[in-house]
């Protein structure tokens, strides 16, 4: 039985997978549009309520035994189960991709398919633990993941004058790499820690124009989306030294700064 009663927390923190994959089996029966964030709050529990209803079940608010037979497909199998490859699908497919965006490893949607984003994330983790790399999640891709979620062991100043928006976590049925400052087009863009410019250029896949510096041993702090660059690849730069312009360009709607920060490849909440 799968109980529905933690609330979720004022300070993000990594929320349970498998009330993820409750959330995202709600998701696809209509009955819950929250984010997926792992946390049974009071639309998780409606959720439930509703889907119970609308199924012929006693409506008590509990994702048991019954409730998760009635979800199909959706309902199971249970996490850690089965070993897991391209077209799996089903609630554990679902708890696998949530743990994998909590370790750095976001896989597009969370909507419980073991589709090719999923198989890449799962081969960009293995490699970062160590693993052969074969997209196939078995017994030590499956301990790997039991490990504690990765931090940087540096501090960052803030990149830009501005109000946090979004935070690093969950994000609807996605999972934010990053924390979003709001500020106007060409406001100064600083850099967090000094470090050496490793690619300062236009990101096809959604960063838009983006700067990256590595920190040394393994840490990298990424500016996305700016209007303007004003460093160069090679470049060593100062802490609050202005390496770009705020913009809007690639998968944005509307001007701000994502700030992220990997640890060996792996986004990680920036200390910030």
């Amino acid at each position: 039985m799968l109980s529905l009663l933690a609330a979720t927390p004022a300070v993000q923190a990594a929320g349970r997978p498998g009330v993820a994959a409750l959330q995202v089996g709600l998701r696809a029966h209509g009955v819950y549009s929250g984010t997926v964030d792992g946390y049974a709050g009071p639309g998780t529990r409606a959720g439930v309520r509703s889907f119970q209803a609308r199924n012929g079940l006693a409506v008590d608010g509990v994702a048991g035994r019954q409730t998760r037979r009635a979800m199909g497909g959706r309902g199971r199998p249970r996490y850690r189960s089965r070993s897991l490859s391209s077209g799996a699908s089903g609630w554990d497919v679902a708890a696998l991709q949530f743990k994998l965006a909590w370790r750095g490893f976001p896989s597009g949607a969370l909507d419980g398919g073991f589709g090719s984003r999923t198989a890449a994330a799962v081969q960009r983790f293995q490699a970062w633990a160590g693993l052969g790399a074969d997209g196939v999640v078995g017994r030590a891709t499956y301990a790997a993941l039991e490990r504690p979620i990765p931090t940087a062991s540096v501090s960052f100043g803030r990149p830009v004058a501005g109000a946090r928006g979004d935070g690093f976590g969950p994000r609807g049925d996605r999972f934010h790499t990053g924390i979003d400052f709001s500020a106007g087009y060409g406001a100064t863009v600083v850099a967090a820690r000094s470090g050496r410019v490793v690619s300062a250029g236009y990101d096809a896949g959604g960063y838009g124009n983006l700067v990256v510096i590595s920190h040394g041993g393994g840490v990298t702090s990424w500016y996305a989306h700016l209007n303007r660059i004003s460093t160069g690849t090679g470049a060593y730069v100062g802490q609050g030294a202005r390496i770009g312009e705020v913009g809007a360009t690639g998968f944005a709607t509307g001007p701000h700064l994502h700030f992220e920060v990997r640890v060996r490849g792996a986004a990680v909440a920036p200390p910030v």
